[in-house]
């Protein structure tokens, strides 16, 4: 039996960025749409004036009014926004961030209902696109919002095939995280982190290493206590809660001598801190994924990047490699939640001798 066609669904971000740049040239190839079933949240004649401006060859956008509607092998849209929405390349504006929030919006909502498997988003303004319903930093804390477990925190992981780095704290001011950094939030993120690499990447025993605060890991508390205070303990105690982690280390050595080969996913203090190394070594086809939501959120790692906006400048290799991503995330969740559905009750030793325990119903033991 085939499996079935992932509905991908694909926001359109800004439209004075290069988001209809990426999308377009990625469906510039036609083996794209029998990979999954792609639809657009966004604009029809927005896409065609980027298309025009760009010089592109023509992708065929078959309009839909649900995605329901959607057609395999072929390019579906939605339009999400009003035919006369103006467009200023380059720019940032208000009607801009009001079609990027619109066509999230809906599809969010689609993801929802199930009309929807996965969502891959176009890159955002996070200035403009500020709203009474977007009052967030960016995609991953309204994402949160909506389909984070309970009051599970989401994840922003960078990633490659090569290198998975994950953040303590976001989108915040540099000059907040000593302050912001907690315990208890770094024991999250580590079993957010951990839980993902095995559910979502296929991952058995997944190795984490942790970066440090501050330089040279705080040199025995000269150069800062938050490694011996926060850190170290923080990652013992999800030790005792299952994850393999492995640390703290100096960003700068750890990046600099290749360490992250040796890992499986690497835990940043910071937003620059993890990111900056990463998409020096991997901004070209690097992946943002969203990592602790009940579905599969994936991104370019590139912004809007108004300065090339409509020079036909723009790479699509991060966006192809985004909607990669997504599809191998949402197989790799649906084989963990098959081989995980029906686990063996625990057997164990008793501490006073080698016998071994079953642990057994009354209506179990009656049938031995």
């Amino acid at each position: 039996m085939s499996e079935r066609i992932i509905k991908v669904g694909i926001t359109q971000g800004d439209i004075n960025g290069i988001g209809y740049e990426v999308i377009l040239k990625a469906f510039g190839d036609g083996r794209l749409a029998e990979l999954c079933t792609p639809v657009i949240y966004g604009s029809s004649k927005v896409a065609a004036f980027h298309r025009k401006t760009l010089d592109l060859p023509a992708v065929n956008l078959s309009q839909i009014s649900r995605a329901e509607e959607a057609g395999a092998n072929r390019v579906n849209i939605i339009n999400c926004v009003a035919d006369d929405t103006k467009i200023d390349l380059g720019q940032s504006t208000e009607v801009a961030g009001k079609a990027a929030f619109d066509a999230l919006e809906a599809a969010v909502n689609d993801l929802k209902r199930g009309a929807i498997d996965v969502l891959l988003t176009a890159p955002i303004n996070k200035a403009n696109i500020q709203n009474d319903q977007f009052h967030f930093p960016g995609h991953t804390e309204y994402l949160e919002e909506h389909f984070a477990r309970e009051e599970q925190k989401a994840l922003m992981i960078l990633m490659t095939n090569d290198i998975r780095v994950a953040l303590v704290t976001g989108h915040i001011p540099l000059a907040q995280v000593a302050s912001t950094l907690k315990q208890e939030d770094i024991i999250t993120k580590l079993l957010v982190f951990n839980a993902a690499l095995k559910k979502d990447f296929g991952i058995v025993k997944p190795r984490i290493a942790v970066l440090s605060l501050n330089p040279h890991a705080g040199d025995g508390g000269l150069l800062g206590k938050e490694e011996q205070e926060l850190i170290i303990p923080a990652m013992q105690e999800a030790e005792r809660k299952g994850v393999m982690s492995f640390g703290p280390y100096p960003a700068d050595g750890f990046f600099g001598s290749q360490m992250y080969e040796s890992f499986d996913g690497v835990l940043a203090m910071y937003h620059d801190q993890g990111l900056a190394p990463f998409k020096t070594l991997a901004m070209e086809e690097g992946v943002n994924y969203t990592a602790g939501l009940s579905i599969v959120r994936t991104s370019p790692a590139h912004g809007t990047a108004y300065d090339i906006a409509g020079q036909n400048k723009a790479s699509e290799e991060s966006f192809r490699q985004a909607l990669y991503a997504a599809l191998d995330v949402f197989r790799n969740r649906k084989r963990y939640k098959e081989a995980t559905a029906n686990p063996l009750r625990k057997q164990y030793f008793d501490k006073g001798g080698d016998n071994v325990k079953l642990d057994l119903t009354k209506d179990d033991a009656e049938t031995l």
